[in-house]
C-alpha cells in the first residue's frame, strides 16, 4: 500500500477518534504495524502528530 494513502487513512482516523496506539491504528484501518508505522513516520516528518508517551504506551494524535 501507498505510505501516503495509509498517512491520509491515519489522519482521518485520528481526527474523528483523538490519540491512539499504533495497534489499536492497525486495528480500526485493517492494517499491520508496520504499514501503520510508515504512515506515522510520514506524519511525524511533516510535522503533523503530537506524541503522548505515559508509562510504556506510547499514544500518537494530531497537533
Amino acid at each position: 500500500m501507498n505510505t501516503g494513502i495509509i498517512a491520509g487513512k491515519i489522519w482521518k482516523t485520528l481526527e474523528k477518534n483523538g490519540a491512539m496506539t499504533v495497534s489499536a491504528l492497525a486495528k480500526d484501518l485493517g492494517s499491520n504495524n508496520n504499514e501503520i508505522l510508515l504512515g506515522v513516520g510520514w506524519l511525524l516528518r511533516e510535522d503533523k502528530l503530537d506524541i503522548t508517551k505515559t508509562g510504556n504506551c506510547t499514544k500518537y494524535g494530531l497537533k
